[in-house]
């Protein structure tokens, strides 16, 4: 475990001569700027700011100083598993966890997932994870999933989910009550919310569930818009119940009516999208340009290490590059040309930030201005050829940056991560607890369902029959040379 005896509580911190991305509102950009952390915030910003004398000073000098990413839509148990179902469909997804072998995981394997996930989110540059945790099948695995997060320093959110119950059955149960009670405490670094899905049941079974979160005062998050899975007729059934709400958080959001569109945005949700999850996974398109039409917030996600990365920088770059290969798509099939892009860098960043932020209700979290949380990341990495130049910083986060060139985090004004390495994390006791997952799940599977699992059987694929036929060209070719 790496220690840097330099960045001791409470000391203060100054980031001198950045280019600060403040995220205001605007395509903002401060050259040579400085950044004064004390306490848990955001001191001040501006040029050769002075500092106290005790400070530490970490040069940002060829670098560019943004708020901590904010995922809004994280199953970090199942980062134990990371890379496992790189070639699966949704379908093989919802057979693997929901029927066959998600409930082979015990307390150990849930924390085992949660540490792993929030350690690479640090890494990364994403200091606030919403843990959309769907597999706390008992009261035991809910606790295993904050005794990790509560061990690893990053900010995050338990979405308490069990996809092994009907959610009206688990928040009715007692226990469930009293976890609440003893571990939603308040604590800064821990928000809560319900995670579970709308069906589309005329009958609205999940009404109980939606009570239980208005008593509680926490938000709901829900997977919404997945084809297939849920529908309109879910949102429809929200809104006519009442239990749309500002704070309402649509995941994916893929595959909804223009109505749909609506009723979230004149009720004031958002929607976290997944793109590197809809475009392979098969929710639906990346719905980016179907928001935008309708004013819809926006923030980002990146879903599961079974398939996918595990930073924002992707999902910057995926949006990016789904949102604009659709409008030249659509223009090309009327014979017309993109001149303009609709979607622009700096808009994903400010989802990757701005807007993780604006979805949770902190106003506190994703800008960089005094008085705001110091959860902030200083992407530099002199080592590397893509570091320079920086002549557009927005486009240089969106389509240049990977996580290699995370060079310091902090989080709530505490040094995490600095010269690329991360601060008071135990990597090495993570891999271990994420061995023996991974081996407890291949002895329970058997070796021929884990291997099946992993490589799921290939559909078979015809050659178009070609009109035009060629017999002797190769012979010719050969004959002519």
């Amino acid at each position: 475990m790496s220690e840097r005896t330099e960045f001791e509580a409470g000391r203060p911190v100054v980031l001198r001569g950045g280019t600060v991305l403040p995220m205001d509102g605007g395509r903002t950009v401060l050259e040579r700027t400085d950044v004064l952390v004390t306490g848990d915030r955001i001191a001040a910003v501006g040029p050769d700011l002075e500092a106290p004398e005790d400070a530490v000073t970490i040069d940002a000098s060829d670098g560019i100083v943004m708020p901590g990413m904010i995922d809004t839509h994280r199953h970090m148990w199942q980062t134990a598993l990371r890379g496992y179902g790189a070639d699966w469909t949704l379908t093989q997804y919802f057979v693997w966890f929901y029927l066959e072998h998600g409930k082979l995981f015990r307390p150990e394997d849930i924390y085992a997932g949660n540490t792993l996930a929030a350690i690479e989110a640090l890494d990364a540059g994403v200091t606030t994870v919403v843990d959309w945790s769907h597999g706390l099948q008992t009261v035991d695995h809910a606790d295993a999933a904050v005794d990790a997060l509560q061990e690893v320093p990053g900010r995050y959110v338990l979405a308490y989910g069990n996809i092994q119950q009907p959610p009206a059955e688990w928040t009715a149960a007692p226990e469930f009550r009293d976890f609440v009670a003893r571990r939603i405490t308040g604590d800064d670094l821990l928000g809560f919310q319900l995670a579970f899905d709308v069906l589309g049941d005329p009958a609205f079974p999940e009404k109980p569930a939606f009570e239980v979160a208005r008593e509680l005062d926490v938000p709901v998050t829900t997977h919404a818009g997945v084809w297939g899975a849920t529908s309109d007729d879910g949102i429809r059934l929200m809104y006519e119940h009442g239990f749309m709400t500002p704070r309402t958080i649509y995941v994916h959001a893929a595959s909804l009516s223009a109505d749909s569109y609506h009723r979230i945005a004149a009720t004031g949700g958002s929607v976290s999208v997944s793109t590197e999850s809809e475009q392979s996974a098969g929710q639906g398109y990346p719905p980016t340009w179907a928001v935008r039409a309708h004013g819809i917030p926006v923030s980002l996600s990146m879903d599961t290490s079974v398939w996918w990365s595990g930073d924002l920088f992707s999902a910057m770059r995926t949006t990016l590059g789904a949102d604009r290969s659709r409008e030249h798509l659509e223009a090309h099939a009327k014979g017309d040309t993109v001149t303009h892009c609709g979607l622009r860098a700096d808009q994903v960043v400010d989802w990757a930030t701005r807007g993780g932020a604006h979805a949770l209700g902190r106003d506190d979290l994703g800008v960089i201005a005094p008085g705001k949380k110091a959860d902030l990341v200083l992407i530099k990495n002199d080592r590397s050829p893509v570091s320079f130049p920086v002549l557009n910083p927005y486009g240089h986060v969106a389509f240049q940056a990977q996580r290699g060139d995370v060079h310091t985090v902090l989080v709530n004004g505490r040094v995490v991560k600095h010269e690329h390495e991360l601060l008071g994390v135990d990597l090495t006791a993570a891999r271990r607890q994420v061995e023996r997952t991974v081996e407890y799940l291949r002895s329970e599977m058997g070796e021929d369902a884990w291997n099946k699992g992993m490589n799921p059987d290939i559909p078979a694929t015809k050659i178009l029959d070609n009109p035009y036929t060629y017999t002797d060209y190769r012979s010719d070719a050969t004959h002519r040379l």
